[in-house]
């Protein structure tokens, strides 16, 4: 499985950590961040991630920012492109279950590492349950 990851400054450290743990458990890794703790601005990093999981060039995506908001509302706005924001396990099990979600997003100032890695995990690991939830799915694209 190839994922694709993207951080600003604020998630840095995160994102090291995340690709780490990712890495380990055998899976591919796109790094679209930053790598330093100087300030970037999030969309420049949020759109090669979003780019590839429509393209499917990458299973799933990660974007970590301080909130975790800009991140989430630039990948929104790519077609096909369901961006969770997450900060903790039990709203990332709904994010896959409900929402079919391809891309999680990570508020660095409101989780730890530890439990960044931990939704992680419980993303990957979660699967959408279709059926009502994939009729509410269809209804998310605008068709103009």
């Amino acid at each position: 499985m190839t994922l694709s990851i993207g951080n600003d400054h604020a998630g840095t450290a995160y994102k090291f950590a995340i690709v780490a743990f990712l890495e380990s458990k055998g899976y591919m890794v796109n790094n679209h961040g930053t790598d330093t703790d100087d300030s970037v601005d999030y969309p420049d990093f949020v759109h090669p991630v979003a780019t590839e999981v429509k393209e499917k060039t990458a299973d799933f995506g990660i974007l970590i920012c301080g909130s975790g908001n800009g991140v989430a509302m630039t990948a929104n706005k790519h077609q096909d492109i369901r961006a969770g924001l997450c900060w903790n396990k039990e709203i990332v099990v709904l994010t896959r279950q409900h929402n079919n979600a391809n891309i999680l997003c990570i508020p660095a100032r409101f989780t730890a590492i530890h439990q960044a890695i931990e939704m992680v995990d419980t993303f990957l690991n979660t699967p959408f349950e279709g059926g009502r939830h994939q009729n509410r799915i269809d209804k998310i694209p605008l068709s103009c």
